[in-house]
């Protein structure tokens, strides 16, 4: 743990820091981009997302709900899901990033809505889900290689335009085409390097983008000083991919969108046998006509295929040996289809209608219980999976043109979901059968919907809203179970929806360059999923086999609820060449619990800190100099469902300068948790504590063609 006082010194630090890199962002002289400020003098971030494929323009219903705009500078080190905890209360189950985590251990979610790496947040990229067909996770590392103009951070669900899933919120990506050519080229600690390029021209009547990517590293050893042992090494990582959009103009007001992308991931866990590859390739076309004297509609269709392999290490007592436990083989595929009609009544398009289709398939192929020779090799074998459908159909209408006076928002949406039949089937290899399960298939209906207010006067609006959602269990949940480190996780084929109701209440000002929020929120999700600890090793328990001695056995299992109740705050100010953004949010989350889940009733959730924040300061100017400067927070949080394990809080600071050489070539530098300080990211059962990135510094080029 850290003391108080070094905490103190450390803020001290982290305040001259900022006192250094301010004077010369502001000496950095010149006015600030005029796409940034409106002719009120007003900053108004959405203008900043340029649209170079995606969706119909986003309707001005969605100010009912809080929002919050995240600009996106890639490169040169930058992970998308780094920018994203800029969103305070913005959680990714674990607090490493896609270097180090494992895949499976980065999900979403808002509000304390936590439990488990499934995502409670809608995450789309130009209007295409993104969670893992099989497992709900995101694959962070797969959008380093795309062109984002920004990401706008939508808070509560219930909207149900853009489909089933949005418990705690939206997070919508939105890509850009490139225009020219800008490329960069970065080396780090540790042995890093960092390439990234987009390359854009015109086509015909259209435009085609060409992006890609490719970063490794050495790697930090993921055990803390102290704890680690002989087996404990340095955790290497190989990312990269690759995208082309294509549009095609078919009209003065319609266009062809076309997108392929592929990635590939490679990551360590810091021992032998814990490697893990993820690959995807993701494919989707969309027709938009959005003409602004007549009707608009979307139309769009999208392949996602996903192929994991992962292992799962046994280290002995001491830490000194190390032998493999499990190596899972996880492929899935998403297929969907979505539509959307806006009718042009009375000058206008108040009125959305639409639906949906997504289905997604998927298996888990798992070898475990290995022998002792070299190299090992599985005695047993396991295979497990299913498929789920849901056709949803939703409604939107609203009076929430932009300017003075009250507007309103009133959507509904209707779905309708099947589970086909699972199976889990366990084998001795080359041997005996020993068990060979299937699961009926089931299927249900649900509901979603919100109604909303929003009054506004110059600078000030009061806005209202409640909403309900829903979410369907995964593949993964239901049928794989899994485990971390000698921790086991069984799935549970029984597992029903989980429910939403939640409502919030906001105000917000914007003038001369200012702007702040305020919104307070309550929400109940029922049916929470999460893992439940029901017993520890040694010993064979149902669904998972042996677990060792210490380590636990959990099950997934529906919690009566968790409540969670909380203020969000976010702020702005910009004033010419130099932008200040400040969020944070304040969470109060409880596990409602009885049954076999009884011991977690009154506990807060697990992975969800009470506090968070983040505070920066961005250079605008067109001079040759800039940087900018980020201090985040994250609070203690419990990392078991139990309360036995808790992760200590802590601050970290990015810092980074930028000199232009000329109009095509920058020189920049950065640095990732400047003061290296610690930031569990989880605890074993035995105590064994693994960290996220420690402090990382880049240096490099920017290119621009």
């Amino acid at each position: 743990m850290i003391s108080a006082g070094t905490k103190a010194s450390r803020m001290a630090a982290y305040g001259l820091l900022a006192s250094l890199i301010l004077p010369v962002m502001l000496g950095a002289a010149s006015a600030a981009s005029a796409a940034e400020i409106d002719e009120d003098g007003i900053f108004d971030p959405i203008s900043i997302i340029v649209t170079g494929g995606g969706n119909l323009a986003p309707p001005a219903s969605d100010k009912v709900q809080a929002q919050q705009i995240l600009l996106i500078d890639q490169g040169l080190g930058e992970r998308v899901e780094n920018r994203l905890r800029d969103a305070a209360g913005l959680v990714q189950f674990r607090r490493s990033d896609s270097r180090s985590a494992h895949p499976t251990s980065q999900g979403m979610t808002l509000r304390g809505l936590g439990g488990n790496a499934s995502a409670r947040a809608l995450v789309m990229l130009d209007g295409v889900p993104q969670a893992d067909p099989f497992g709900g996770w995101i694959a962070w590392s797969a959008y380093d290689a795309v062109r984002l103009g920004g990401i706008a951070v939508t808070r509560g669900g219930g909207s149900g335009a853009d489909g089933a899933g949005a418990l705690a919120g939206t997070i919508a990506m939105q890509s850009v085409m490139t225009d020219g050519f800008d490329a960069s080229l970065a080396y780090g600690s540790r042995n890093s390097w960092d390439m990234a390029a987009s390359m854009g021209t015109k086509l015909g009547s259209g435009a085609v983008t060409v992006d890609g990517r490719y970063s490794r590293g050495d790697g930090f050893v993921p055990t803390i000083a102290g704890q680690r042992g002989a087996v404990d090494r340095a955790a290497p990582y190989i990312q990269g991919g690759l995208g082309v959009r294509m549009r095609f103009d078919t009209g003065a007001h319609s266009r062809i969108e076309a997108s392929l992308r592929g990635f590939r991931d490679s990551r360590d866990r810091g021992v032998d046998y814990s490697e893990s590859k993820i690959s995807g390739t993701d494919a989707s076309l969309r027709w938009v006509s959005d003409a602004p004297d007549a009707a608009q509609w979307t139309a769009l269709a999208f392949v996602q295929w996903r192929d994991m392999d992962s292992g799962f290490a046994s280290v002995g007592a001491g830490r000194g040996t190390v032998g493999p436990a499990l190596a899972q083989h996880v492929p899935a595929t998403g297929l969907g289809l979505r539509a959307e009609l806006r009718p042009l009544i009375g000058g206008a398009h108040p009125l959305r209608l639409g639906a949906d289709w997504r289905r997604t398939i998927g298996r888990t192929d798992e070898g475990y219980f290995f022998n002792a020779a070299t190299p090992p090799v599985a005695g047993r074998q396991r295979v497990a999976g299913g498929s789920s459908d849901v056709i949803g159909a939703f409604a939107e209408i609203s009076d929430a043109a932009d300017g003075d006076g009250l507007s309103w928002t009133l959507s509904g949406r209707v779905d309708r979901w099947w589970l086909g039949s699972g199976y889990r089937k366990e084998d001795n290899i080359g041997g005996t059968n020993i068990s060979d399960a299937t699961f009926a298939a089931r299927s249900g209906w649900e509901g979603s919907g919100r109604a909303g207010l929003r009054w506004q006067d110059g600078a000030l609006a009061l806005r209202g809203a409640a909403y309900r959602g829903w979410r369907l269990p995964t593949l993964n949940e239901l049928y794989r179970p899994f485990r971390v480190g000698p921790d086991a996780t069984a799935a549970n084929e029984n597992l029903t929806p989980e429910r939403l109701w939640g409502g919030d209440v906001g105000v917000e000002w914007a003038k001369n360059g200012a702007s702040l929020s305020i919104t307070a929120f309550s929400n109940r999700l029922s049916g929470a999923i999460a893992n439940v600890t029901l017993g520890t090793g040694p010993g064979n328990f149902p669904g998972i086999g042996f677990v060792a001695a210490g380590a636990t056995y959990s099950r997934r299992e529906n919690l009566n609820a968790i409540v969670s109740k909380g203020v969000e705050l976010a702020g702005a100010y910009d004033f010419g060449i130099m932008r200040a953004a400040i969020s944070y949010a304040l969470t109060d989350a409880e596990v409602r619990a009885s049954g076999t889940s009884a011991a977690l009733n009154g506990k807060d959730p697990a992975q969800i800190a009470r506090h968070s924040a983040s505070f920066s300061l961005q250079s605008q100017s067109a001079g040759p100099l800039g940087g900018f400067t980020t201090l985040r927070y994250i609070g203690k949080q419990q990392e078991d469902d139990i309360g036995q394990l808790q992760l200590g809080d802590a601050w970290t600071l990015d810092a980074g300068l930028h000199w232009r050489l000329g109009t095509r070539l920058t020189v920049e530098v950065r640095g990732e948790n400047m003061f290296d300080e610690l930031v569990p990211a989880a605890i074993s059962s035995t105590g064994i504590i693994e960290r996220a990135t420690p402090r990382t510094l880049w240096v490099g080029l920017r290119i621009v063609g």
